[in-house]
C-alpha cells in the first residue's frame, strides 16, 4: 500500500531544465516516488524560460516511477503591454489588481493544466508548486488551496511583493521554506499559513570527483574560479565579469574565469580570452567542474537556498560569495565555508588572493563540504518533507 498520491507542479520539468526550484521538485519528486508515494509531475512543454516556447511533446509519459503530464502553453497576445508592465514592476512600480492579473496572465498560461486540476485535485493527498512567480503556481494554487503546498523559493525582489501573491503564502494549507532567511522575508511580505516548515532541500553528492580528467577533456590548463547557473544580470553575472575584468587589469591575475549553465554571454574584449563558457554540462560532471575550480564565486543577489555553493562545498572547493544576499551571507556564517565580498574592489582582491595561493581558502572548502553533510542530505531533507505531508488532514 503506497503512502499517498501527490503531484509536482513545477513551470518546467526535466534532465536539460536549468533553474533551482525546478531541480528541487525533480529531486524530491524522484526520491519521495522511491519512499512509496505515487508521484506524478504536472508541468509544460517549455524547456526554455526566455522564450517559454514549447518544446517538448504534449500528453503522457513515464520516467521511472514518476508519471510526466504535459501541457501546452498558451502565450499572451499583448507583448508589448506585458513588457511594460514587466519593467513597472522591476522599477518598484505598484501596479492595481487588474494590472497585476494582466501582467500573469501575458506571460503565458496553460489551460490544460488548470482543467486537469479543477478534474483530479481532489485525488492528491498534496498538490506541491514551485516557485511561486509563475501562472502555474498562482493559478494553479487557487484550485484546491487546502490541498496546495507551496516551495516559493523566495527572493527579497519587487516581484515577491505584488498583491497577488499573498495568498500563495497565507492561504495555501503549507509553505515550505528552503532557508530560514527566506522564511524571515515571507514574514515581512505578509501573512504565513500557519504550517510553515524550513523543509531545506538536499543535494546530490557525487561518488567520486575527478578533476584531473575534467580539465583534460574540456582543454583547460590555467587555474580557474567558477560560475555555475543562469548568466543572467539577477544572478551577478555582470558584476562578476566587471569585477572579473578588475582583477585581470589591476591586480593581473593569473586566472581563467570558467562557466556552466544557460544564458547569452556577451564578453568585454579585455577579457574575453580568460573566460571559458562549457554551456550545460551533463550532472556526472557538474561535481568535476566544481572539484578542478580553485573556488566558486556566488555573485547573486537572489537566492532562497544556493544549491551551487552546496555543490562546490561538496567537492571541497571554497565559496566567495555576495554579503549583499541575505542567504548566501547566512550560509556562509553558519558554516565558516566561505568569504564574503561587499563590492566589485572586495571581490577582485579576493581573486589575486584565490590566484597567488589557492590554499589560503581550500580549509574553507573542508568546513564547507562538513556543513552540507549534516545538513543538507536528501534523506534528512526528505524526512522534513515527509514530516510536513503527514501533518495534512
Amino acid at each position: 500500500m503506497g503512502k499517498g498520491r501527490i503531484a509536482f507542479v513545477p513551470p518546467r520539468y526535466g534532465d536539460d531544465v536549468v533553474g533551482g526550484a525546478e531541480t528541487v521538485l525533480r529531486q524530491a519528486a524522484e526520491r519521495l516516488a522511491v519512499r512509496g508515494w505515487e508521484v506524478e509531475i504536472l508541468t509544460t512543454c517549455v524547456r526554455d524560460h526566455y522564450t517559454w516556447a514549447n518544446a517538448y511533446p504534449a500528453g503522457t509519459t513515464r520516467d521511472g516511477e514518476l508519471t510526466i503530464h504535459r501541457f501546452p502553453v498558451v502565450h499572451g497576445d499583448d507583448p508589448t503591454g506585458w513588457d511594460a508592465l514587466e519593467r513597472r514592476i522591476r522599477v518598484g512600480g505598484t501596479l492595481t489588481a487588474d494590472e497585476q492579473f494582466a501582467w500573469m496572465n501575458g506571460r503565458f498560461r496553460v489551460p490544460g493544466l488548470f482543467h486537469h486540476l479543477v478534474a483530479q485535485a481532489h485525488g492528491y493527498r498534496a498538490i506541491v508548486f514551485s516557485p511561486y512567480l509563475f501562472w502555474t503556481t498562482v493559478v494553479g494554487a487557487t484550485v484546491a488551496p487546502e490541498r496546495s503546498v507551496i516551495i516559493p523559493c523566495l527572493h527579497d525582489e519587487n516581484y515577491a511583493y505584488q498583491a497577488l501573491f499573498r495568498p500563495l503564502l497565507g492561504e495555501s494549507a503549507q509553505v515550505w521554506f528552503m532557508s530560514e532567511p527566506e522564511h524571515q522575508l515571507a514574514h515581512r511580505i505578509g501573512p504565513v499559513t500557519p504550517g510553515h516548515p524550513v523543509t531545506g532541500e538536499g543535494v546530490l553528492i557525487p561518488e567520486s570527483y575527478d578533476p584531473d580528467g575534467f580539465r583534460a577533456r574540456h582543454g583547460i590548463t590555467r587555474p580557474y574560479v567558477l560560475f555555475a547557473g543562469r548568466r543572467e544580470g539577477g544572478k551577478g553575472w555582470t558584476d562578476l565579469l566587471r569585477a572579473f575584468t578588475r582583477a585581470v587589469l589591476h591586480h593581473k591575475v593569473d586566472l581563467d574565469l570558467v562557466s556552466f549553465g544557460v544564458g547569452k554571454i556577451v564578453l568585454p574584449a579585455e577579457i574575453a580570452g580568460r573566460v571559458k563558457d562549457l554551456g550545460f554540462l551533463p550532472q556526472e560532471e557538474v561535481g568535476d567542474a566544481y572539484a578542478a575550480a580553485a573556488a566558486y564565486v556566488q555573485p547573486s543577489l537572489y537566492e532562497s537556498f544556493s544549491r551551487t555553493i552546496m555543490e562546490s562545498w561538496l567537492a571541497g572547493t571554497p565559496v566567495i560569495a555576495n554579503s549583499a544576499c541575505e542567504v548566501v551571507r547566512w550560509h556562509c556564517e553558519r558554516s565558516g565555508g566561505g568569504v564574503l565580498y561587499a563590492d566589485d574592489y572586495e571581490l577582485a582582491q579576493y581573486l589575486a588572493l584565490v590566484a597567488e595561493g589557492p590554499e589560503r581558502l581550500r580549509h574553507l572548502g573542508t568546513i564547507g563540504r562538513e556543513y552540507v553533510l549534516a545538513n543538507y542530505t536528501w534523506e534528512a531533507a526528505l524526512d522534513r518533507m515527509e514530516a510536513a505531508l503527514e501533518e495534512l488532514p
